[in-house]
């Protein structure tokens, strides 16, 4: 048996969902990752490229072309992100991450890419019938997660708003796909996407104090 077959073979069955191996662990892997850029720790880069290539199985498995696109999109941007954060570390003070919210043409720009985005992908996707059994929202997802992980990179709060919005189409596609592991995992995702974005908010907070008490002074 090849490491391929394994990973695309039943770990467990639970309430009438056959669970395989591909999508526990790589999507246990991708929860490590969300908490670690919680913590804003730079191993969420690493943590999410692991994910992205375990889970690559997963949606071949399911014949989800956006799915597959979305993973190999997860590994160039978890490199693309580890370099941003580890140049943003080294230039703070403390060794944190700065986290701000976006400027409005940061918020237009992510808002228009992605829209964009899921409309070319989307028309692909039902040209191509071969590519997606489910062209919309797997167009959607895998658009949705791009501007996600480039907003995680910049450091901008709107990333948390951007993978709510993912969840809220990923859920019900990831469970009727046949990917069970992938729909509980959404639904955990959502409880640490508030939690994860209010502790940014916060944190942008403390960062803009400094700044005004020292123009105060």
């Amino acid at each position: 048996m090849s490491a391929l077959d394994w990973l695309n073979g039943e770990a467990f069955s639970a309430f009438g969902q056959h669970v395989i191996w591909s999508d526990a662990i790589g999507n246990t892997i991708g929860l490590a990752a969300l908490a670690l850029g919680w913590r804003r720790s730079i191993w969420t880069w690493p943590a999410q490229f692991l994910s992205g290539v375990i889970l690559v199985a997963a949606y071949a498995s399911a014949h989800l072309s956006g799915g597959i696109g979305k993973q190999l999109l997860v590994i160039g941007v978890a490199v693309w992100g580890w370099r941003q954060w580890h140049r943003g570390r080294q230039q703070a003070q403390d060794g944190s991450i700065a986290v701000r919210f976006g400027t409005w043409r940061e918020r237009v720009a992510l808002l228009a890419g992605t829209a964009l985005g899921t409309l070319a992908v989307g028309g692909l996707f039902t040209a191509v019938p071969e590519l997606s059994w489910n062209p919309w929202p797997d167009a959607y997802i895998f658009v949705g997660t791009l501007a996600a992980m480039v907003a995680q990179a910049r450091g901008l709060i709107e990333f948390w708003a951007a993978w709510l919005l993912v969840d809220v189409v990923g859920v019900p596609l990831a469970f009727s796909s046949g990917l069970a592991f992938s729909g509980l995992v959404y639904v955990i995702y959502l409880a640490l996407v508030l939690w994860g974005m209010r502790d940014w908010w916060l944190r942008s907070r403390e960062s803009v104090k400094p700044a005004l008490e020292g123009a105060a002074a």
